[in-house]
């Protein structure tokens, strides 16, 4: 058992006796097996990503990064049909770069940008007991965000197949050709 499943494995259990949940709780095998909300407060399955490459993504409204919004929603625009989906979790951990309500970030997005990609309920990607389960199971492929517009690659399984930092910009060949790869797989 790799260290990561222990740490989820001793979470799980810290849960099970704060929380009365049931044991054997295991944690998800595939990123499409997470349930989330949308930024408007409704539930979305994941698993009706299953069989696509999603592009998970936290963003902020207030960071230098911001402007990547453009390119995330031409690599949408460019690639549904390809089977891509862009997937755009807020997140308020760096530098307090989110701080809008649901509202305030949908407007934004979609007026600055004309962002037209998912956008899911603001999450906590730092590591500790509010992170959300979606940044737990990207975490497990060892990777966290260290800033906003950090990028991950999940295959049509539901598995990371590759992290990109902030700075690489969704134009970038690097990107891309781990998008490909992902596809033709």
């Amino acid at each position: 058992m790799n260290m990561k499943r222990s740490v989820w494995m001793i979470g799980a259990v810290v849960a099970v006796g704060a929380f009365g949940i049931s044991l054997g709780a295991e944690p998800p095998a595939s990123f499409y097996d997470l349930e989330v909300n949308l930024l408007d407060g409704a539930p979305a399955d994941l698993s009706q990503y299953q069989g696509k490459v999603s592009l998970v993504v936290n963003v902020a409204s207030k960071c230098g990064f911001t402007p990547q919004y453009e390119g995330l929603e031409a690599l949408h625009d460019e690639m549904k049909g390809e089977g891509l989906a862009v997937l755009g979790f807020p997140s308020n951990d760096f530098g307090g770069q989110e701080p809008g309500s649901p509202i305030e970030i949908a407007e934004f997005c979609r007026l600055t940008y004309g962002v037209s990609f998912p956008m899911f309920e603001k999450v906590v990607t730092k590591q500790g007991s509010e992170q959300s389960s979606i940044y737990t199971f990207l975490g497990e492929s060892g990777d966290l965000p260290a800033w906003n517009f950090s990028k991950y690659v999940v295959d049509k399984e539901g598995q990371v197949v590759a992290f990109f930092p902030s700075k690489v910009t969704p134009e970038d060949p690097a990107l891309r050709d781990a998008i490909a790869t992902a596809l033709d797989q």
